[in-house]
């Protein structure tokens, strides 16, 4: 039994919202947590903070926060759960309140987010309303909307299916939902240990045809620890076991979703396992292992097996299709380097390239059934585009390679790139020069431009991440990152010379994702403690 809603509930944006904050050995965060759900104001009239049976500490520090907050209640689970979904079923059972939201204990919900998503559901009468969730880099503080283009403006769905994209949003935490509305169609978390279990919740609450109220507004804090002692579950995936884990509740939730009958959503969860899941682990493969390769080629194939051809019949040229294409075509993990770039976002398709008996492109001489269609009515926002980036240390001088793709990039005439250095851990600190892009007679358009390592030093030491503006004949523009290139000279660490600094040691890199980047040290004393880290490291 469930109480029956307050007198107060009847006040606009007053004590309509349950809270439930998880954790788990989370002491150093969960008490921000709380205090986040605590301080959305009046809509809130509960926060119920599960504790997954923590050894740390956890859930005494939440009884201390109960013992002065009325507002804050505390269940602690008798044995660790092992995952998310069990401690979230408990506190979807002890919510009181008309509207409920979930909350991980290391993240943070943003001032006024409550009251905001319970404004949209009541005014549009919605089941589920959707506010924008945001992935906040930490130490550095850079912050990533995900699914901005959801959240842009207000709207109103009768049903999730007038919106098919909805499935690429599979967060349960940025949504507020009716508590009746769950527990009338029985729609909970996968108990226990599953990883990757938003992924089925969301489709189970899309499956009930909910009417549903997006907002703009920002509505969630995801916090992204890639340096810590325990990463969460989107983090590790060092293990092939992680990419099973993330195919099984992919596999369910089309599965959840077309014995509903909402086909159209089922299609668009295959659609975008293609253009995400599929392409952020196509990116990290060449940092595996050869036996995590196979076992993840192998399973892959099996996976992407199970679809049928509507389900790969979109865009042939579309990089998780081609991915798929590829992998199907071959039995062996192969071209991961080139795998990667098509991967990569935006996506970089690199030549070599060969030809069919009939003159058509394809991916390789040896996978002739792995078709490249050629892109001539697709806009310049749309292309594929692959950038070279040579650095030299003895030179100073960035030389950039633009690459031609089946005619489609001489089409739109390359005419300059402007080049941008971004700092990566301050926001609007950047440092651009513009500079002509040449044709070459071997189908590629180059660029030379000097690196401004005094300047840039002197704005900030730190990582700088290298971005052009390409600009076309008709004065449309693409925004790329540029490939850092390996090799003898290339890449290399150095020190140089400074009138200002003294000193100014360089170490070029290629980031995560195989772009170009810089790490600046001016001055002698930051270059020292640098060198004296890396000979503490070598002695050990």
């Amino acid at each position: 039994m469930h109480p029956d809603p307050s007198p107060a509930d009847a006040r606009p944006g007053a004590n309509a919202v349950s809270i439930v904050v998880i954790g788990h050995d989370d002491a150093a965060h969960v008490a921000d947590a709380v205090r986040s759900a605590l301080g959305q104001g009046p809509a809130v009239r509960e926060v119920v903070a599960v504790d997954d049976c923590s050894t740390d500490g956890s859930a005494e520090l939440l009884q201390r926060l109960a013992a002065a907050e009325p507002r804050l209640r505390v269940v602690r689970l008798p044995v660790n759960s092992g995952g998310c979904g069990t401690p979230r079923n408990t506190g979807l059972d002890a919510a009181t309140a008309p509207y409920v939201m979930f909350l991980d204990s290391d993240d943070v919900l943003p001032p006024g987010a409550a009251g905001a998503l319970l404004a949209a559901a009541r005014e549009a009468d919605a089941q589920v309303t959707g506010g924008l969730c945001v992935r906040r880099e930490l130490p550095s503080g850079r912050e990533v909307p995900w699914e901005p283009a959801l959240y842009a403006s207000p709207a109103v769905l009768a049903r999730p299916a007038d919106l098919p994209r909805l499935v690429r949003d599979t967060l349960a935490v940025n949504k507020l939902y009716a508590t009746d509305f769950l527990r009338a169609h029985r729609i909970r978390f996968p108990e226990g240990r599953f990883p990757y279990e938003d992924i089925v919740f969301t489709a189970r609450v899309w499956a009930a045809a909910p009417r549903v109220a997006l907002v703009p507004d920002r509505v969630y804090v995801w916090h992204v620890r890639r340096a810590a002692p325990r990463l969460s579950i989107s983090l590790d995936r060092a293990d092939v076991g992680n990419w099973r884990a993330r195919t099984h509740a992919c596999r369910t939730a089309h599965t959840i979703l077309l014995d509903a009958g909402e086909k159209r959503l089922a299609r668009a969860v295959r659609a975008k396992f293609l253009d995400h899941d599929l392409r952020m682990y196509v990116r990290e493969l060449p940092l595996r292992d050869e036996a995590y390769r196979r076992a993840w080629w192998a399973h892959t194939r099996d996976h992407l097996a199970e679809y049928d051809a509507a389900d790969r019949s979109g865009d042939p040229a579309a990089p998780g299709t081609l991915l798929a294409r590829v992998l199907l075509a071959s039995p062996e993990p192969r071209d991961l380097p080139r795998l990667r770039d098509l991967a990569a976002r935006p996506a970089r398709l690199c030549p070599p390239y060969a030809r069919t008996a009939d003159g058509t492109p394809c991916w390789s001489p040896d996978l002739p059934q792995v078709t490249l269609e050629s892109l001539p009515e697709r806009p310049v926002r749309l292309l594929p585009v692959a950038v070279d980036a040579e650095l030299r240390a003895r030179t100073r001088l960035l030389r950039l390679r633009l690459h031609e793709l089946y005619g489609a990039v001489g089409r739109a005439g390359p005419v300059d790139a402007e080049v941008e250095w971004r700092h990566r851990d301050r926001a609007g600190l950047v440092l651009r020069r513009t500079v002509p892009l040449r044709p070459t007679a071997d189908d590629t358009w180059t660029a030379e431009a000097p690196v401004p390592l005094e300047r840039l030093a002197s704005l900030a030491p730190g990582a700088w991440d290298l971005r052009l503006r390409l600009r076309f004949r008709d004065g449309a523009t693409r925004t790329v990152s540029a490939h850092a290139l390996t090799g003898p000279g290339l890449l290399r660490p150095h020190a140089t010379p400074s009138p200002r600094h003294g000193l100014i040691l360089v170490r070029p890199h290629p980031t995560h994702g195989g772009a170009l980047s810089l790490r600046l040290t001016a001055g002698p004393q930051g270059a020292g403690r640098v060198l004296a880290g890396r000979l503490r490291r070598w002695w050990r």
